[in-house]
């Protein structure tokens, strides 16, 4: 297990080096020196890699790591189960990620922010979503009824950065307070620490995808030690018979 933590610990790396592939290539050589998945990821997006910045982006790692068996997380296990290698638990865990009920969800956090447009339409757009019967999303977990306790302290790493777009969202926390909504999920401050270190649009997602493999790799090395293959069962429950006059 010592030679596949060893290869956890540079495919996590290289994740983050990999993370604004899509930007620009040339980064990820660079990000990859940076030695750390933070400053990786920071570099690899293009942003400003002070120590504020790096330390936002470690609160989003940290906290997006682990979730219990959230669903990608239960993919990663059921694939390790059946001792498939680290590659093949990650791409099984991501594929269900990038799920619009799951990783997805920052996306549409960051529509609604684009709605809103600014701080002082906050209440506006969320009356126009109202009126239009759709969803508010990035608010109300079903496991927490009270309030996200991730979301605090991304928020609290946001706030110091600034940023116009992260006053629009925390216009938009404060208005759904106020109008006696759910308050906000983990997206919520995965989308604020990106607004405030002006990454580009996707970043959310991205650094909630980065952290939460660093779970995904645990949960899959915990399950091999485990020794069993995860076989849920089904149980029918339609009609036990053709109906009858």
């Amino acid at each position: 297990e010592a030679t596949e933590r060893h290869r956890a610990r540079r495919l996590l790396l290289r994740l983050a080096a990999l993370t604004g592939l899509g930007l620009d290539v040339s980064r990820c050589g660079p990000a990859l020196a940076r030695g750390s998945m933070a400053k990786a990821a920071l570099h690899a997006l293009g942003g400003i890699e002070g120590l504020p910045a790096v330390d936002a982006v470690d609160v989003a790692l940290i906290l997006s790591a682990d979730h219990e068996l959230n669903a990608s997380t239960f993919a990663a296990r059921v694939a390790a189960s059946t001792g498939a290698d680290l590659y093949a638990c990650l791409s099984a865990a991501l594929a269900t990620f990038s799920g619009p009920s799951h990783g997805g969800a920052c996306e549409r956090v960051e529509a609604l922010v684009d709605e809103a447009g600014s701080p002082d339409r906050a209440v506006e757009a969320l009356r126009s979503r109202a009126l239009r019967g759709d969803p508010v999303p990035g608010f109300g977990h079903p496991l927490y009824p009270d309030g996200d306790p991730r979301v605090a302290p991304m928020l609290e790493a946001a706030l110091p950065l600034g940023g116009a777009r992260l006053e629009t969202l925390l216009a938009l926390v404060d208005a759904m307070a106020a109008l006696g909504h759910p308050p906000p999920t983990l997206e919520v401050g995965l989308v604020a620490i990106r607004c405030s270190l002006g990454l580009p649009r996707g970043s959310a997602e991205a650094l909630f995808a980065l952290g939460r493999s660093a779970g995904w790799v645990a949960h899959a090395l915990e399950q091999r030690r485990a020794g069993f293959l995860l076989r849920p069962r089904a149980r029918y429950v339609g009609p036990t018979s053709p109906s009858t006059p």
